[in-house]
């Protein structure tokens, strides 16, 4: 196990009617709030319980944020936190809208375009707080020092990363997730997945991290199967919400070297065809399990197979690690995710740059197993 750090602050507010504490935990921070949110928060209540509840605030909004935050609505919101001398953000969503809350927070205190902080991550000096109430249990943004942001115009999709944009307060209230569509609880479900794997098969020796790591992912399995069939089980729900936000706070990581995969190759995905990220990951992770499996991974691949899947060891380890495998992909067409990318209408006709593009910015060389231009796009051909 390596050296590390491990520090997350955050002050997470789960349970029913948490929403309540809002007032008495924000007002510390001031009374100007930019209100960050997608669409859906009006249609289900949210929007006019928080607005009720926040009366004595000075609300000011950003609504309509993209399902993969486009750089211009980090802008605009950095616009108006700097007009109206705004004291703190609170996003109400899932991941996109926490992640655009992230870089507008950061972006306030930067002189220039966003894209450029996001490029050059260490002029980032200074952000406004955050506080996030969740709607969807996906991608652990609420409880990261993380954001991943979108330029259309370049075609890029990049991550992020400063300790200064982590989350100060999070409400974390199931029955917040309810009205959450079967396709984005499915693929919230394997997006928790996929951060749970890539913490988990890396070269470092680390029982502990692994160890719940293996119970994350056996939690997605037993409960997203469950919110799917009752969307209204706030067990299943609530089971879900927590495994998102342990998937991604760095427990996980604790002394690995953090080196991902599949989420770099996913993100030139969505980058160009603006696609599901956690629908993208559910494609493109058991390719990727298949195309790395060999003498030098298949113990890691049967590890995971016995203490997730629940198979018995045998002496054929690699019929092991392929049942394992087999269990993910089949995991992910239950719970009606795709399987392929013909599925969403895309072709072989930029793997090329994408994967050159995965491979240089996800330093994929030094992955847990290396990965050149070539093995990516093998990979995603596999996934046509």
């Amino acid at each position: 196990m390596k050296s590390f750090e491990f520090c997350v602050p955050t002050d997470i507010l789960f349970g029913v009617g948490q929403e309540a504490q809002l007032p008495a935990k924000l007002g510390s921070y001031g009374k100007k709030i930019l209100l960050t949110y997608g669409g859906s928060i009006k249609k289900s209540g949210l929007y006019d319980k928080l607005k009720t509840l926040l009366k004595d605030f000075e609300i000011f909004e950003l609504g309509g944020i993209e399902p993969n935050p486009k750089v211009e609505s980090v802008n605009a919101g950095a616009a108006i936190c700097k007009k109206e001398g705004i004291d703190m953000i609170l996003a109400v969503g899932g991941g996109s809208t926490i992640d655009c809350s992230k870089a507008i927070a950061a972006a306030v205190y930067y002189e220039g375009d966003a894209w450029d902080m996001v490029l050059h991550m260490d002029r980032i000096t200074k952000a406004l707080p955050i506080a996030v109430v969740l709607t969807i249990a996906a991608t652990g943004s609420e409880m990261d020092s993380v954001a991943v942001i979108s330029n259309t115009k370049t075609n890029e999709k990049l991550p992020l990363f400063s300790p200064l944009v982590l989350p100060k307060v999070a409400v974390l209230n199931p029955e917040n997730t309810y009205t959450v569509s079967p396709f984005q609880t499915a693929s919230g479900s394997a997006d928790i997945m996929s951060h749970v794997i890539e913490n988990y098969f890396d070269r470092e020796k680390a029982f502990v991290p692994d160890a719940l790591n293996e119970g994350l992912l056996r939690a997605v399995i037993k409960y997203a199967p469950i919110a799917l069939e009752k969307p209204s089980d706030y067990e299943a729900r609530a089971q879900l919400m927590w495994a998102a936000s342990l998937a991604l706070n760095g427990l996980g990581s604790t002394g690995k070297t953090f080196t991902w995969s599949c989420h770099y190759i996913e993100h030139e995905l969505s980058a160009l065809y603006d696609i599901t990220h956690g629908a993208g990951l559910a494609v493109l992770t058991p390719k990727w399990m298949r195309y790395i499996l060999s003498e030098g991974t298949v113990d890691k691949f049967c590890e995971y197979a016995v203490n997730v899947w629940g198979f018995e060891r045998g002496d054929d380890k690699f019929a092991l690690a392929n049942q394992g495998i087999d269990a993910t992909e089949a995991f992910f067409k239950k719970i009606g995710l795709p399987s392929t990318l013909a599925e969403f209408g895309i072709d072989d006709g930029q793997f090329a740059i994408m994967a050159e593009r995965a491979v240089k910015i996800g330093d994929l060389r030094n992955a847990y197993v290396p990965l050149s231009k070539e093995d990516v796009v093998n990979i995603l051909h596999m996934s046509l």
